[in-house]
């Protein structure tokens, strides 16, 4: 922060809103949901769902198969975005490094129509995991974008230049 001479604090530079999101308690909710359903969906995979499974009938079973996959994909790549934005919490990778690695996380596709022919013969654990990951993803989506897209924004913004330029003018006088 610099002062301009009239009292009024003049950042250099934008905060970073995925710097300041990583660090809330908000992201550290957010990170341990998207764990615990990870490991949920495991568990349920492994045990229960795999003996409730083998019960479906012939098109339920394919609808399980498909729906399972889509599953664990969208969730490994849901907890690769959590691990990653973690890790610049922690000082474990720069910002720009996890950016670069971000491009490698799908947030897009694996999704479910959670209808249609085979949706209904599901069993009710599998559909309540698939709709839980579908809104945790949409809230992923919507986060990666605040703060990526504001944060290449204020990379680039020309009113943030200006009050940069206008800033250092003032502090010379």
């Amino acid at each position: 922060m610099s002062d301009p001479g009239n009292g009024t604090a003049v950042p250099k530079e934008p905060a970073a809103f995925g710097l300041r999101f990583a660090e809330s308690n908000t992201f550290k909710t957010l990170f341990r949901e998207g764990m615990s359903l990870v490991e949920e969906t495991a568990a349920y995979l492994d045990g229960d769902g795999r003996r409730e499974s083998k019960r479906l009938t012939r098109l339920g079973g394919l609808t399980y198969a498909t729906e399972s996959m889509r599953l664990t994909s969208r969730l490994m790549q849901l907890a690769s975005w959590l691990l990653l934005q973690r890790a610049v919490n922690e000082g474990e990778m720069p910002a720009d490094q996890a950016r670069r690695e971000r491009a490698k996380v799908r947030l897009r596709g694996f999704d479910s129509g959670m209808s249609g022919p085979g949706w209904d013969d599901l069993p009710e654990q599998i559909r309540a995991l698939i709709g839980r990951s579908m809104r945790l993803q949409e809230r992923i989506r919507l986060l990666d974008a605040a703060i990526y897209q504001a944060d290449a924004a204020a990379a680039v913004n020309p009113v943030n230049e200006q009050i940069g330029r206008l800033s250092e003018a003032l502090q010379r006088q």
